[in-house]
């Protein structure tokens, strides 16, 4: 079955938002509920895949193909592309500063516990709030103003990324052994741990 671009990005934004309410679960737990090193295991692997897919994957494929599409057919949009493209910038930084956090918390202990905490729930929010201008300005301009030229080539190169955390069974056999890390560590709404 074929999907559409548009479909493709909210897909990946359900399955974003699912890992990122899941590690701020896995947080409120703390590593005093399934022991520190279980714990920390399954949020490195949560902002790996951060880092890998919706970084790597996903923003290129809106800041290049989505974004420039809709801002020449919908100029109403630009100043919220503009905003989005400013946060594209500055995701990856964030991310290895989470990490850079987590670690400090993982070895020098309790005092570097709510500098993490602090910062993982400010990105969550943040995150959210991307996602939430995209849904809100850019799909629904893309929706309503994209010719079917444009969309045929979205569709083509959207559907060349698959999300590694697909339920669909497509997932890209090289992100397996992270799905599976996280689907059995992780608290509902990502995992069953």
């Amino acid at each position: 079955m074929k999907r559409d671009a548009l479909r493709i990005v909210r897909d990946e934004h359900a399955s974003l938002a699912a890992m990122l309410q899941g590690m701020l679960a896995m947080i409120q737990r703390g590593p005093e509920t399934d022991g520190p090193e279980r714990f920390f295991d399954v949020l490195r692997a949560m902002l790996f895949y951060v880092a890998e897919f919706p970084e790597k994957l996903h923003h290129p494929k809106e800041s290049d193909l989505l974004f420039p599409r809709v801002a020449r057919v919908a100029p109403h949009t630009l100043e919220a592309i503009e905003r989005l493209e400013k946060e594209h910038m500055g995701g990856e930084g964030r991310v290895h500063e989470l990490m850079h956090l987590l670690m400090a918390w993982e070895y020098l202990g309790e005092p570097r516990r709510q500098p993490f905490v602090d910062e993982a729930e400010a990105y969550v929010r943040f995150y959210l709030a991307h996602m939430r201008l995209e849904e809100q300005v850019v799909l629904p301009a893309a929706e309503q103003s994209l010719g079917e030229a444009d969309r045929r080539e979205l569709d083509a190169a959207f559907a060349a990324h698959i999300d590694p955390l697909s339920p669909e069974g497509s997932r890209d056999p090289a992100f397996d052994r992270l799905f599976t890390r996280i689907v059995r560590l992780a608290p509902s709404p990502v995992g069953v741990g």
